[in-house]
């Protein structure tokens, strides 16, 4: 699962994924810096990683991770192909969440391609391009169902029912995402045609430091603006995040966000929402070996979570011994869980729950 950070030029994504991941995209000070996409392999801040290290006190803990793209900056015509439109496009196509950076700060020495700073208009501008490249994509497969359509299929037809209002919406500049339909049409006639603007997304406003507490006009204008949409907003002052990142000791980092009024670093909070966007989950394993969060999807059933440690765990799935959390924590360990009656065996049917503490029981 990937998420991919979208925005115009010069607006600090590449600075951004640099903050973000362990890997250093070029970073400058002109359009099109980033050709290729970068893709960096974050690990999601868990506190309850912290406190299982402090009981278990293992050899070794693995937090878990999310994929995240830096694509780069999109320009208005993108959808024609200006500006390597179409390579980049193509880059968010493949991603399952958007993080669409947006400019909400002054600075005459960092260039805008529009001259001035509009966030509404620089998200417009982006939903714009995105829209007219998911309009493509819709009519070429409208032209297809309407062939089967008239020779009196119910189901092509039901199709381009769906195919048609999504379409309309489209051209009254809509992004899918905010067009209301049924989950079952979005699931059989949407989802299979990977549109860009159905991906969920979430908006990160880079601003100056003075504004990475409380924000600041540009800010409170976006949100006004996306308001509709259901989508999350956050805060971020890119470059100060940035020399945050560059401070050698936590101490170090501790003292200058209490500065700045901060209580964790802005990327903490960004990378725990990516997770969420996507639709993830975490669940642990405890042992003397390893402490591990492992990803998963919200919903999964224990043999599906299991499967994420090996696919034989999943084929000869037998039962999972699951633990809550909070009751390990009260506790202090499985032995003492397991001694106050808190364990619980679960079977194939069990939905995993965030911080469900589990062991499987299989056979191959």
């Amino acid at each position: 699962m990937k998420a991919g950070i979208v925005g115009l030029p010069n607006v600090g994504k590449s600075t951004l994924f640099n903050c973000l991941s362990n890997a250093k995209a070029q970073s400058a000070n002109f359009p099109f810096c980033t050709i290729e996409p970068n893709i960096g392999v974050v690990n999601v801040p868990d506190d309850r990683l912290v406190k299982l290290e402090e009981l278990v006190n293992p050899e070794r803990v693995l937090p878990a991770t999310v994929d995240i793209v830096d694509i780069a900056g999109l320009v208005r015509g993108a959808s024609k192909g200006e500006g390597l439109g179409n390579q980049f496009l193509a880059n968010i196509r493949e991603t399952d969440a958007i993080i669409h950076v947006v400019r909400c700060f002054d600075n005459d020495n960092i260039v805008h391609v529009d001259t001035t700073i509009d966030p509404v208009r620089d998200k417009e501008t982006i939903d714009i391009e995105l829209q007219l490249k998911d309009l493509e994509s819709l009519e070429k497969r409208i032209d297809r169902v309407k062939k089967n359509a008239r020779t009196g299929n119910k189901e092509a037809q039901k199709e381009l029912d769906v195919l048609e209002k999504v379409k309309a919406g489209l051209e009254a500049a809509v992004s899918v995402r905010a067009i209301e339909l049924v989950d079952k049409e979005r699931e059989e006639y949407i989802k299979p045609l990977q549109l860009i603007t159905d991906k969920p997304v979430l908006y990160v406003c880079n601003v100056d430091e003075n504004s990475a507490v409380d924000g600041n006009d540009y800010v409170k204008a976006l949100k006004e603006a996306v308001k509709g949409e259901n989508a999350e907003v956050i805060i971020l002052a890119v470059g100060t995040e940035a020399d945050i990142t560059e401070l050698e000791t936590f101490e170090e980092r501790q003292m200058f966000l209490e500065d700045l009024g901060l209580v964790e670093p802005g990327a903490s909070v960004l990378i725990r929402a990516a997770y969420k966007l996507l639709n993830l989950q975490t669940y642990f394993t405890a042992g003397v070996k390893e402490v591990r969060a492992w990803t998963i999807n919200i919903g999964d059933t224990a043999p599906q979570a299991a499967g994420v440690i090996h696919t034989d765990f999943e084929k000869g799935f037998i039962r999972a011994e699951v633990i809550t959390y909070n009751d390990f924590v009260t506790y202090g360990s499985e032995a003492k869980v397991k001694e106050a009656g808190k364990m619980r065996v679960e079977g194939k049917e069990y939905i995993v729950q965030d911080g469900d503490m589990m062991n499987f029981r299989f056979n191959v």
